[in-house]
């Protein structure tokens, strides 16, 4: 496997026992699917989505999952390789363009969180960069050319919090991040950022 700093992401093992058990749960493995789709089936992915729907009574997950398969997307999503390959570019592109001014502060971010403790775990998707413990306990999203928004797993917080520490509005909606710091510069990367941070590695125990 190509050196990275990067991890396979946590979904990929979930995928792989799907496709384990399609089989059995679908009278086909994934490539005899995707063999027959691309015989019997309509010409467009999304035609082949409502076929396999329609006429072969699958659900939507596994409907989206091999139409995309037959056109030669999503492979990352079971094979830890194809997904590190995909994570490297995942990050070029969020980081590219009007946002490119952003990548130093994503990486001391990046330095910021592998420093709390050796089971830190990046798992970079297509617009945001989880960081993982157990679970995912912060983000990573660049969310204007000038700002990065900073998520937290803190879970519900009483008592009053600093003005910096913005409530998502996560924890009603039982999301995993909760709050978020506005970060502009790598001078935002200081002593309380880290502090935060590392609580939600701690909650995450």
């Amino acid at each position: 496997m190509k050196r990275t700093i990067y991890s396979p992401h946590p979904s990929i093992a979930y995928a792989q026992a799907i496709v384990a058990s399609m089989k059995v749960k679908s009278g086909r493995t994934l490539e005899e699917w995707i063999a027959f789709v691309r015989k019997s089936g309509p010409a467009t992915e999304e035609a082949r989505r409502m076929w396999l729907q329609e006429k072969h009574g699958l659900g939507m997950n596994y409907s989206w999952w091999i139409a995309a398969r037959t056109v030669g997307k999503g492979e990352e999503d079971t094979d830890p390789e194809k997904y590190l390959e995909a994570a490297e570019r995942y990050v070029e592109e969020m980081f590219a363009g009007s946002k490119a001014g952003l990548r130093p502060i994503y990486e001391k971010l990046l330095e910021t969180a592998f420093s709390i403790a050796e089971d830190v775990k990046v798992c970079p998707c297509q617009t945001i960069v989880p960081i993982f413990r157990r679970h995912v306990i912060a983000q990573i999203k660049p969310s204007t050319r000038t700002r990065i928004d900073f998520g937290l797993a803190l879970g519900k917080r009483s008592g009053k919090l600093p003005k910096r520490l913005i409530d998502t509005g996560g924890a009603a909606k039982k999301d995993r991040i909760t709050h978020r710091i506005e970060v502009t510069s790598v001078d935002d990367l200081d002593g309380d950022l880290v502090r935060w941070l590392k609580t939600a590695y701690d909650l995450d125990a």
